[in-house]
């Protein structure tokens, strides 16, 4: 059986992009970086932007879509977005070719090369925010960061997962007693703005509950949180849960200025 590749090639508040290969498809989970960093993290792991079979929006934030329209022109790649997404990041991506706007209903999944796509709904302030799970022959792919809360239907949809890109973008107190101004804070610790590394560690446990997962810990901020932390944090939970780190789950962090490692699965 062909397996599946994963590799985050940044996540954080200044840029996200998410890799994803299976046999011949590869796509893209956002291009939050610029075409020219995009580039350059993907052939270090031997791949070129012209093989990409799609980039999948998760939402118009900038920090989430800064590369997608230079990459669409320059290699004729097709955009994946809502309807209001596409109506959001319009004016901030640029002219993208009528064939390659990819408009699709979220409430139902559709297939790019061999990948089965199921969007779902997170809880975030954005227009139509979604994450997305990838399905590649038995193996499912999740990707689920710009949450402000776990929900139990959003459980649901990331149950099952043999890796997954989670947020655990902040240590509460470090946010609290931080730089920010209080409206920014407000909105952080918000219903729809981002999850704590506590709220990370009770989601990867419960993922973990009935079977084997990757968990890699992603859109880390850079004020307010750092790798170690984060890792600590979701390791210590697991551990008062009852989750073997070793046996249980696997537990990485994706980084905001590097790529991570390429994941096999």
């Amino acid at each position: 059986m062909e397996e599946v590749r994963a590799c985050a090639l940044a996540s954080g508040s200044s840029g996200n992009s998410f890799y994803i290969e299976g046999g011949n498809g590869k796509l893209l989970i956002d291009a939050g970086l610029s075409g020219k960093r995009i580039t350059k993290n993907l052939e270090e792991i031997g791949v070129k932007p012209d093989e990409l079979d799609g980039i999948l929006i998760t939402h118009e934030h900038r920090d989430h879509i800064t590369g997608a329209g230079v990459l669409s022109r320059r290699f004729n790649l097709p955009i994946y977005a809502t309807e209001k997404t596409w109506e959001a990041m319009g004016p901030c991506i640029g002219e993208i070719k009528p064939e390659n706007r990819r408009v699709y209903d979220k409430k139902r999944g559709f297939e790019i090369k061999g990948f089965k796509v199921e969007p779902f709904d997170i809880p975030h302030d954005a227009v139509e925010p979604v994450g997305y799970s990838l399905f590649y022959n038995s193996k499912k792919i999740s990707s689920a960061t710009d949450i402000g809360h776990i929900n139990r239907g959003l459980a649901r949809k990331l149950d099952n997962s043999d890796l997954i890109l989670l947020e655990s973008n902040h240590d509460v107190e470090m946010l609290k007693v931080g730089p920010y101004p209080w409206p920014l804070k407000r909105r952080i610790l918000g219903e729809k703005g981002h999850l704590s590394n506590e709220d990370a560690g009770k989601m990867a446990a419960w993922l973990a509950r009935n079977k084997r997962v990757h968990v890699l810990l992603g859109h880390l901020s850079a004020e307010n949180n750092f790798p170690e932390l984060a890792y600590r944090t979701v390791a210590s939970i697991l551990q008062e849960k009852g989750i073997n780190i070793t046996k249980d789950i696997d537990l990485d962090v994706a980084y905001r200025d590097m790529r991570s490692a390429v994941f096999h699965i």
